[in-house]
């Protein structure tokens, strides 16, 4: 394990061999070290099996300069790291790969510029931070245990699978650079994603947790909620394609805003004209029900961050506003290439994140933090279902995303599990799953909503970093359509 004092005393080095560089113009030095602990649930109740599986941590650090270099009258940009290695040495290393790599960048204005206090410090946890193997394991174990106790009282011994994973990040950063930033964060995160399955009956349930403290972590409940939802489900029927209203459940409605909305809602995207808003700022876009804001500093949180990988304070940033459009997510190097009169965006998205977390290896990208999806007017559950009257309620999906590219809206996604049809205002037969594929359009979604409830749950999509802290929405006339006609 590398502390996080041995980060900032390797980037404080850094820079001072750096500024000794006659063309080298400026400098940002990132050093981070990542734990990436992963326990796998695979149990088969007819076969034998172990329960527990490929418990795991892969560990990285390292150091990374993004530096600017005067050649002739040009000013060029390079990037260059090292893996392993925070010494003399291994800097000098990462600064000859930087100049190799070197480019000139019209649209490349600065670094960036110290931009005041951080909202959050001190909020990881240092028990995290010191997990034991077996406590780590101990995890997988009561995830596992919550899902077949449930199934097990529930009656189900048989044709059980259940799968999933509980995953533990911890993560160290430090970054110092020649405009004045030198700044470090540390951050903990749990999470637990189950799924049950009760292969006589053709179900599955989902279940998860997440948590960035490891008193507060409840693995086990996200087994008994995977175990509780397969067996809701079981006797599910078939609907006809169609269009019919819908309520998007939490799990849903953060798979489309990871996958379709959000990615359209960031600099990066117009400046690649790949977004369903380009040329859209300030006009409306959605109902005027519908708010959507990414903050990054909200305590508690797993996605908030002290700081950026570029060293700036998270914070709020404003995207959907009363159903208007008035802004985008930016990292330093778009906010500054679309500043102008009119809009002048702020970096508080700039991120290197990889698999295994704030990767050193990264330069620095456009990255949600936590995304807050609320309305103006909030509802109920129940008083959404009487909205609704006749439709779906769609608990689980999988698979989504955007057919012909961002721009066109147009997006596909497998309803796979905890989904019901929704008779005279009320849950009634569940649906079978994997049989219904949703094809609309982002468009269409933001701009048929019915209802959207007060209470909202902080969810995230396998394999993405950013948290969705989503109500459950309802939309109508969405395109349902029939798939896997052989399942009877």
């Amino acid at each position: 394990m590398i502390k996080t004092e041995d980060l900032r005393t390797a980037v404080s080095g850094a820079l001072k061999q750096i500024k000794k560089q006659k063309d080298v113009i400026d400098a940002e030095v990132f050093a981070s070290w990542n734990d990436l602990i992963t326990i796998r649930l695979n149990y088969t109740s007819d076969i034998p099996c172990n329960g527990i599986h490929e418990p795991k941590s892969i560990q990285s650090y390292g150091l990374g300069i993004l530096a600017t270099f005067k050649r002739g009258n040009r000013v060029e940009t390079g990037f260059g790291s090292v893996t392993n290695d925070l010494t003399k040495e291994g800097v000098l290393d990462a600064l000859e790969k930087a100049k190799r790599n070197r480019v000139y960048d019209p649209d490349f204005k600065t670094l960036p510029e110290p931009a005041g206090k951080p909202a959050l410090t001190n909020y990881h946890d240092k028990r995290v931070m010191e997990i034991s193997g077996s406590d780590s394991v101990d995890l997988g174990w009561k995830a596992l245990n919550g899902a077949l106790k449930t199934l097990h009282d529930g009656g189900h011994n048989k044709t059980i699978i259940i799968g999933g994973d509980v995953t533990i990040l911890r993560e160290r950063m430090a970054i110092k650079t020649t405009k004045g930033i030198d700044d470090f964060d540390e951050t903990t995160s749990l999470t637990a994603n189950i799924t049950a399955m009760i292969e006589n009956k053709n179900v599955k349930g989902t279940g998860w947790s997440m948590d960035t403290h490891f008193a507060t972590f409840k693995p086990g409940e996200a087994g008994r909620e995977a175990a509780e939802s397969a067996m809701r489900t079981i006797g599910g029927r078939r609907i006809k394609s169609g269009k019919h209203n819908v309520i998007f459940g939490n799990q849903p409605l953060t798979d489309i805003a990871s996958n379709v909305l959000v990615p359209s809602l960031d600099l990066s995207s117009v400046n690649s004209s790949n977004t369903p808003f380009l040329g859209k700022l300030g006009q409306e876009i959605a109902s005027r029900n519908l708010n959507i804001y990414d903050d990054g500093s909200i305590k508690g949180e797993t996605g908030s961050k002290k700081i950026t990988c570029e060293g700036v304070p998270t914070g709020r940033t404003d995207l959907v506003m009363n159903g208007r459009l008035v802004g985008f997510l930016s990292d330093n190097y778009f906010s500054k290439k679309f500043k102008n009169n009119l809009y002048n965006p702020i970096s508080r998205n700039g991120f290197r994140y990889s698999a295994g977390g704030r990767d050193y290896k990264n330069k620095p990208g456009i990255s949600p933090t936590n995304v807050i999806i609320e309305g103006n007017r909030e509802t109920t559950r129940d008083s959404l279902l009487k909205q609704v009257n006749n439709g779906v309620y769609i608990g689980r999906v999988w698979y989504t995303y955007a057919i012909n590219g961002l721009a066109m809206g147009d997006f596909t996604s497998t309803i796979i599990a905890d989904s019901f049809l929704i008779k005279d205002g009320k849950i009634a037969s569940p649906l079978k799953p994997n049989t219904i594929r949703i094809n609309t359009n982002i468009n269409h979604i933001l701009n048929n909503i019915i209802g959207i409830t007060k209470k909202k749950r902080s969810t995230l999509v396998w394999g993405s970093r950013e948290v969705m802290i989503a109500p459950e929405i309802a939309v109508s006339n969405v395109q349902l359509d029939n798939i896997t006609g052989f399942l009877a």
